[in-house]
């Protein structure tokens, strides 16, 4: 029988003082910011690990307990031109806490002197403001409250701030976590003291991250069981490719030396350009082929770049439609665009649609909706490919045909709307809590969307993706 992935098992194994909190325990953020961590301590740069603090009730701080805090990150792909196969034992999580079993060890995190560092990424879904949330919750229901709660009882003991970098696939995510966290503080009356220390004491940093990470490689668990020498519930799979940019003072670079340890990561004090190309020509087509392909019965990524029809979908969704709406050099796009067309075709990543699928709603919202709107403006008419996936995925949120993955608020939403279906369209469209504002005022995008949606009914969304391709250059 295999042994199960622990300390007992792996012997020798290093273990570093606590130096990050992290807001978040899934595949990504296990992928990406420790496998980093892991990278800088391999080379005795940092010496430190994460705590992690489970931002939902449900998580895995079972899981992870079983192992020690061990799992194994899997690389596989294409770099720089060679094959990339790694597998590496991950030891830079030092324990997980759960505040909605544990709010007093959640709270102890604040009289650490060594902890210096806070990310998070709790979905696009997380940095939200609930005015229901209360000081004395233990804990409040969101992440912003929750780290308002952890930074007020660091004041209170009169320590030093921390450099935060969540990484959350938001706009400024960095800016619009320190004004939820503002908004609670005064809600919550906590003083002009305490959010004088949050400015002084604390870096809030906008950040953009950037990597494949389709995560438990079920489908060769039991090989690589067998090839490693043990078991491993939480293994994650991820390509080669890592990027990060974080907009901040130079001397974080220093505190963090991720590029020193040969990382592809730029701190900057302007990060747009970088957040432009990826945010609308990497996660805008993952977006978009999401609910058009699972319709269709393909599973992954690769098997719509596999697919004649769904492959030259996404490649004129990128040509046509999304690289004019941004401001960048065309040849720059265009390169960056084929690296990210190459990283889709990855053989070894299984990037599993339904992975992608997970609240939908705000990814359209903040990676195709802004494109939609830019071109209909300056074209006069709508982007014929961005309108058919936002049918799509209005369509899939009626739940008969694709499992929908969102905030039971999101999904309560599509239920009453849906329950009215000749009124269906105009209905979601004006709900302003989901797109922020009454996308109604588009011209011609409600009638659009009624009659795509009636299309993917009557001829399935193969059929209607295929004539769509069809018309190019006829446009």
């Amino acid at each position: 029988m295999t042994k199960r992935l622990t300390r007992q098992f792996m012997n020798d194994l290093p273990v570093y003082p606590e130096r990050v909190i992290q807001f978040g325990e899934g595949n990504f953020m296990r992928a990406f910011v420790d496998w980093q961590l892991q990278q800088m301590n391999n080379q005795g740069l940092f010496q430190g690990s994460a705590v992690l603090v489970q931002p939902i009730g449900q998580g895995l701080q079972d899981l992870l307990a079983e192992q020690d805090y061990l799992y194994t990150v899997l690389l596989n792909g294409i770099m720089d031109g060679e094959p990339v196969n790694s597998k590496e034992i991950m030891t830079s999580v030092s324990r997980m806490i759960n505040p909605y079993s544990n709010y007093e060890a959640f709270m102890a995190l604040a009289q650490d002197d060594n902890l210096e560092f806070i990310t998070s990424n709790t979905t696009e879904a997380g940095i939200t403001y609930r005015p229901e949330d209360r000081i004395e919750d233990t804990p409040p229901a969101s992440f912003p409250a929750k780290l308002t709660i952890l930074l007020h009882k660091r004041y209170e003991l009169g320590k030093p701030g921390f450099v935060i970098i969540p990484c959350e696939l938001i706009d400024r995510n960095g800016e619009k976590l320190r004004e939820i966290i503002g908004k609670y503080a005064e809600d919550w009356k906590l003083g002009q003291e305490f959010m004088d220390w949050l400015d002084r004491e604390n870096t809030f940093c906008c950040s953009l991250v950037d990597r494949i990470v389709p995560g438990y490689p079920r489908d060769k668990a039991s090989e690589l069981a067998e090839e490693l020498g043990y078991e491993d519930k939480l293994m994650v799979t991820a390509e080669p490719f890592l990027f990060w940019v974080i907009e901040g003072p130079a001397e974080i670079s220093e505190r963090l030396p991720l590029a020193q340890a040969g990382l592809n990561v730029v701190v900057t004090d302007d990060m747009t350009p970088y957040r432009e190309r990826k945010v609308h020509l990497l996660n805008g087509p993952h977006t978009a082929m999401v609910p058009l392909a699972m319709m269709a019965g393909l599973k992954t990524v690769e098997d719509v770049m596999n697919d004649e029809v769904f492959s030259q979908f996404v490649q004129e969704l990128i040509e046509e439609e999304l690289i004019p709406m941004l401001d960048l050099p065309r040849s720059e796009l265009q390169s960056y665009a084929s690296a990210v067309l190459e990283r889709f075709r990855n053989p070894f990543i299984r990037h599993e649609l339904a992975s992608i699928s997970l609240n939908s709603i705000s990814k359209f919202k903040t990676r195709l909706l802004p494109i939609l709107q830019r071109y209909q403006s300056e074209n006069g008419k709508l982007p014929a490919r961005i309108v058919l996936s936002f049918a799509s995925l209005l369509l899939s949120y009626r739940g008969d045909q694709v499992q929908r993955q969102d905030n039971p608020e999101v999904i309560a939403l599509f239920d009453k709307a849906w329950s009215e279906p000749a009124r269906f369209v105009g209905s979601i469209l004006q709900e302003a809590s989901l797109w922020g504002e009454d996308l109604n005022q588009i011209p011609d995008l409600a009638d659009q969307i009624t009659r795509s949606i009636q299309q993917l009914e009557d001829q399935g969304s193969r059929s209607v993706v295929s004539q769509l391709t069809s018309l190019r250059g006829e446009e």
